[in-house]
């Protein structure tokens, strides 16, 4: 059985939001929720996953990747 990695390993990817939700779609509102964002300027560090890169891009006109490491 292959291993997990850790939060610790993986490697992560930090997004700041930059557009308002307002006038948005109930789907892209609550996608900026899962990436665990609600209000400009906010950012949030999460693991670098192809789930997390595709909420990214479904929002790539609110948020901004600040950080990949």
């Amino acid at each position: 059985m292959a291993k997990k990695p850790s939060a610790e390993t993986a490697k992560t990817i930090t997004v700041e939001q930059i557009g308002s939700p307002i006038r948005r779609e109930a789907k892209q509102r609550q996608t900026l929720v899962g990436l665990k964002l609600n209000k400009l300027n906010r950012t949030s560090t999460l693991v670098d996953t192809p789930a997390v890169r595709g909420m990214i891009e479904k929002v790539k006109h609110l948020v901004r990747v600040v950080d990949g490491q």
